[in-house]
């Protein structure tokens, strides 16, 4: 297949979506009509997965159970210790920390935080368990039993369900924050032992006036991340 083989409106479609698509750290209150998050389900639902385990269900909430969890959650994360279900990077080194520098300075610079400003900045920590203010949060868990790569299946069904809420016009933010309280989700919500939590998703329309959604992170080119054998 060549380059003039490739569906235009395809690729054209593809390409907006993937270039547009940001995390939303700000939501607008009015929540996602049922039916518009049940297609963003059944798009993500085309997620490719190993051996067609599919190992992955979600937790959704709405409506009153969003504001009650949120504020049960807030309380739990005062007071308890992180005891995420797969280990979270042990440091940031090279690229991988400047890269997570520049994401955070830019978070920072959009909402006025200054270099240093402790207090501050854990305010805005905090926001993850506000979700931020979003009216939805999706919790994705993996079996146990499949081991990392039902992890790595679930890390692909992520990325498409941000594909698919930008394509609906919805904002979302995927969280690892909300996985560093597994115990507490999986008391909450019911989940059984036999599932591991990946992370969440805060998802709702998004406020396009907020500074904090005002940015957008940079991407490496391809000689950085692409190695070619010829020979």
């Amino acid at each position: 297949m060549t380059a003039a083989d490739v569906s235009t409106d395809q690729y054209t479609a593809l390409a907006k979506l993937l270039d547009e698509r940001w995390t939303c750290r700000q939501f607008l209150a009015h929540p996602v009509p049922r039916e518009v998050t049940e297609t963003l389900l059944r798009l993500a639902q085309r997620t490719a997965s190993w051996c067609n385990t599919q190992p992955w269900q979600v937790v959704l909430t709405e409506g009153a159970g969003t504001d009650r969890f949120r504020q049960e959650l807030l309380a739990h994360v005062q007071t308890a210790t992180p005891a995420p279900d797969f280990p979270f990077p042990a440091q940031y080194t090279g690229v991988f920390r400047d890269r997570r520098r520049e994401c955070g300075m830019q978070l920072y610079d959009s909402v006025g935080i200054s270099k240093g400003d402790h207090e501050k900045t854990m305010r805005q920590a905090v926001r993850n368990f506000e979700l931020f203010d979003a009216p939805h949060v999706a919790i994705v868990t993996t079996e146990a039993d499949i081991g990392v790569y039902g992890a790595v299946d679930c890390g692909a069904y992520i990325g498409n369900f941000l594909l698919a809420a930008q394509s609906l016009g919805l904002g979302a933010a995927p969280q690892a924050a909300l996985a560093s309280y597994a115990p507490f989700l999986r008391a909450y919500f019911g989940i059984p032992d036999n599932r591991r939590v990946v992370a969440g998703i805060s998802f709702g329309y998004p406020d396009t006036d907020h500074p904090v959604n005002g940015f957008r992170t940079s991407r490496e080119d391809l000689t950085q991340v692409a190695t070619w054998f010829t020979d």
